[in-house]
């Protein structure tokens, strides 16, 4: 969860390795460095700093020259955010320096071991247990000595290692943790996340869990952990530069809600088939026998990913009428689940990269269970241990709450219910009905986008609440998790979200006026069932905001949002919600982008 960056070439190296940073501050921001050094330098020079990555700027030298350097943002998992935790980890003859994204779960039990051997450690974190291990190798070469380190690693890492004496090289290593090539022209990148990487290239080669590799600065190679030769062939990077920039918006947040009717279009280009009244998704690697063939399906996701599996499970079980279920990937691999043959396991992450959900794919697939995903990031881990799936084509988003990853991701489940239900038992007049709301969806967003400013206004009467409920039925539950999730992420308000129908099972205790309820009141066969729900919050003095295809009389604030087809209308009732939790936010001073104590994509358990 936190950000690598590094560089071998002939440019300076600091202002480049900082610029990185910025970029990849979204994974983590308590606390940054950098080192440098330089074929003629005589050691490695190091900077540290408590904070984001402006701060660290403010203590870099204006003489701090190099021309290879290694850099890291942290989000904190072992020792508390300080100057000596930060990375990079440097033995203490400054010879080593190491940063390492992920987990070494055997820290303690090395930590031990060095201590008894004499080793003193500088800080509180796992990571110096690798910094010292490579500096004790008695090994020939930088990669030896690496690779002799990480035969006493368990756990996750994707990690980069300078070494003073020699300074002509960084060694790469990952497992679990994504690490990034970037191919320059006699120039060498590394990254934790291509965002740090195509201001200067989009020609990158992904590594593999159990893969190393040697940047210089006009070549690469790259092999395993046993020192078997592998094949990298570069790929281009689809998005640009230009693509991780704000654009003119005051936060990420704002830009990536905007981009959402852009971002629908995206996803649903080129997929349409009006002739059979379905869609084609060539990457699902799933022929139509086989479709027919699939008994159940279950869908694993974390956080807002398993929200979107929420709604596309209700989407899949409404079109394909094939039972399905999602659950929290990280309770799903240490549950010993039953893995059947017939069942088709989806695996949803905005990364690509989620290491609990990636950790359920390949305990799936040594099962021998057909797996798909639907990820954001082409080339990533789970797109490439996954049988098949779908890209759902969001763009890059930089803020740590999901908007536009996790609309798109909705409407990509929507596909893939139209297409697995045109293939079993959906009619053709169905199949139209769905493909017109989905064409709607875009124009749709946008109607929504425009009634900002009433939103904004409902924010600032709501953000005095101490604590808010969320309540939908069937289709509008998941709404209800996800709006309330957003809300605590950004706001830090407590929030909660109950089906409706469970009020009076335990929930209508808590209802005062000083707890507003959220109530999702779509216009579809439960309307008279959710009005039945208002009617109990408001004879307990509870005030209502409801989103909802019509004013309702109970309710104090209604947001009204356009009419789809009832099995799209959860895609429309999330939006406003975003915004309602940005504008909350807003008028708290809350720094939304970068909440406290998260991080944008979560590569460790």
């Amino acid at each position: 969860m936190c950000g690598i960056v590094g560089y071998i070439g002939k440019r300076d190296v600091a202002p480049l390795l900082l610029e990185g940073l910025q970029r990849l501050e979204y994974r983590g921001y308590d606390s940054a460095g950098i080192v440098v050094t330089s074929p003629k330098a005589a050691g490695l020079k190091m900077v540290k700093a408590k904070g984001r990555v402006r701060d660290l700027e403010a203590r870099v030298p204006k003489r701090f020259a190099g021309t290879t350097g290694i850099a890291h943002t942290r989000w904190a998992t072992h020792g508390a955010p300080s100057d000596v935790n930060a990375h990079p980890h440097l033995d203490p003859e400054n010879k080593v320096a190491v940063v390492h994204n992920g987990i070494v779960d055997n820290a303690a039990e090395l930590r031990a071991k060095l201590e008894a051997d004499g080793v003193v450690f500088a800080s509180e974190t796992d990571t110096e247990v690798i910094t010292h291990l490579i500096a004790r190798s008695q090994a020939d070469s930088l990669e030896e000595k690496v690779r002799e380190a990480l035969k006493h690693i368990e756990g996750t890492y994707g990690i980069a290692v300078m070494h003073a004496d020699f300074n002509d090289r960084i060694v790469v290593a990952r497992n679990g943790s994504p690490v990034v090539l970037g191919i320059g022209e006699k120039e060498m990148f590394v990254a934790s996340d291509v965002a740090a990487l195509v201001t200067h290239t989009r020609q990158v080669v992904t590594l593999d869990d159990g893969e190393m590799a040697t940047l210089k600065a006009d070549d690469f190679r790259t092999y395993t952990t046993t020192g078997a030769s592998t094949t990298a062939t570069p790929e281009t990077v689809e998005w640009e530069a230009a693509s991780y920039d704000m654009g003119g918006h005051d936060t990420y947040m704002h830009k990536e809600i905007s981009e959402q009717p852009d971002a629908v279009d995206r996803v649903l280009r080129g997929r349409i088939d009006d002739r059979f009244s379905t869609v084609h998704l060539g990457g699902l690697n799933l022929d139509a026998r086989e479709a027919r063939s699939i008994r159940r399906i279950k869908i694993l996701g974390c956080g807002t990913s398993y929200h979107a599996g929420l709604i596309g499970a209700s989407l899949i079980e409404g079109m394909a009428r094939i039972p399905a279920d999602a659950e929290p990937a990280s309770e799903f691999r240490y549950r010993n689940p039953v893995v059947d043959p017939d069942t088709l396991y989806i695996a949803v992450s905005q990364s690509g990269e989620t290491y609990d959900v990636l950790a359920a794919v390949q305990e799936l697939k040594r099962k021998g269970a057909r797996v798909l995903g639907v990820v954001n990031v082409v080339g990533s881990a789970i797109a490439r241990e996954a049988d098949g799936g779908v890209y759902v084509h969001a763009g890059p988003e930089v803020c740590v709450v999901s908007t536009k990853c996790f609309t798109n991701t909705v409407v990509a489940f929507a596909l893939l219910a139209l297409h697995l239900g045109r293939i079993r038992d959906l009619s053709v007049t169905d199949g139209k009905r769905i493909i017109e709301g989905l064409r709607k969806l875009p124009g749709q967003i946008e109607e929504i986008l425009k009634t900002e400013d009433e939103i904004k206004k409902l924010a600032q009467e709501y953000a005095g609440a101490q604590s808010m409920m969320f309540i939908g039925r069937v289709r509008g539950y998941p709404v209800a998790l996800e709006a309330s999730l957003k809300l605590k992420e950004i706001s830090y308000i407590h929030a909660e979200a109950y089906p409706a129908s469970e009020l009076k099972h335990g929930p209508l205790a808590l209802i005062e006026p000083a707890l507003p309820t959220v109530a999702i009141v779509p216009d579809d066969d439960l309307l008279e069932k959710n009005r039945a729900a208002l009617e109990e919050i408001k004879a307990r003095s509870g005030r209502i905001l409801a989103v909802a295809h019509q004013p309702q009389e109970k309710a104090d604030h209604t947001i009204v949002v356009p009419k789809n087809e009832d099995e799209l209308d959860p895609i429309l009732m999330g939006i406003p919600l975003q915004l309602l939790a940005y504008h909350t936010a807003l008028a708290m001073g809350r720094d939304i982008d970068k909440p406290r104590n998260l991080a944008k994509s979560v590569t460790v358990e």
